[in-house]
């Protein structure tokens, strides 16, 4: 009996262990989203909770409008997901709903994008607390010839471009352009 019981409680501490880390995970993703300002080709998707007519997922366009039932077109671009929620219920209470339970989420992060000495090139889905390293190894790793110290990042940043040089610890946001040169031995 005493070692199930033991057996029990070492199962109860890890379940508390992967709790926690699951809700290290979610909390990570909820501050990465709450600040992440929606732009063209992110996919969203918006629950009026008990009025299914009201459910619309949509990708982001280039203008950054989309046409919502009832509201009509709605500029989101440069909104967080709850500044979005908080447009909706504003528009929806009082005429159409009396206490209007709004939820809106990412369903898809638009891409970054990694060239130069990385196995497969290309855009890549952003992901919260994405890293470079978490960025090469998406693109299948480093070649041979790659530099481990000529990184650079592009980024738009208030309708700026700015370039500067990274690590495998910088963090990568959406739309970002990643160059990884070739180094000479």
């Amino acid at each position: 009996m005493t070692r199930v019981f033991g057996f029990c409680r070492l199962e109860l501490r890890c379940s508390g262990v992967v709790l926690a880390l699951l809700l290290s995970v979610f909390s990570a993703a909820v501050s990465a989203s709450s600040d992440y300002a929606l732009s063209s080709g992110d996919t969203i998707s918006i629950h009026v909770y008990g009025e299914e007519d009201l459910t619309l997922e949509t990708r982001l366009g280039e203008s950054g409008v989309i046409n919502y039932p009832y509201l009509g077109s709605i500029k989101i671009k440069g909104l967080t997901v709850s500044q979005l929620e908080q447009r909706l219920i504003g528009g929806l209470k009082g005429d159409y709903l009396i206490n209007p339970s709004v939820h809106v989420s990412i369903l898809e992060y638009r891409p970054f994008y990694i060239y130069g000495e990385v196995k497969n090139p290309g855009g890549y889905p952003y992901q919260p607390g994405l890293t470079l390293e978490r960025a090469v190894a998406l693109a299948g790793g480093l070649t041979e010839r790659a530099s481990q110290d000529k990184m650079t990042v592009t980024r738009m940043a208030g309708g700026r471009e700015s370039k500067f040089k990274a690590n495998m610890s910088t963090s990568i946001k959406p739309d970002d352009s990643i160059l990884i040169k070739d180094s000479f031995f």
